[in-house]
């Protein structure tokens, strides 16, 4: 794999993480509060797990 792919994939990473961490955190503090976007929370987490894993395993490919 190219070092511009690889580039790439973590600029991608990181926009999709800043765009869902920013959502998950205004759904926390607005009208929504705390203990109802927890499960919001929890699923971002995973998302962003799931992401994180798929790419560092086609990097290693």
């Amino acid at each position: 794999m190219r070092l511009s792919e690889k580039i790439t994939i973590f600029l991608g990473i990181t926009l999709v993480a800043i765009f869902v961490l920013g959502l998950a955190w205004s759904i926390s503090t607005g009208l929504a509060g705390f203990w109802k976007g927890l499960p919001f929370w929890i699923i971002v987490i995973f998302c962003l797990y799931l992401l994180i894993v798929d790419s560092l395993r086609s990097i290693k490919k």
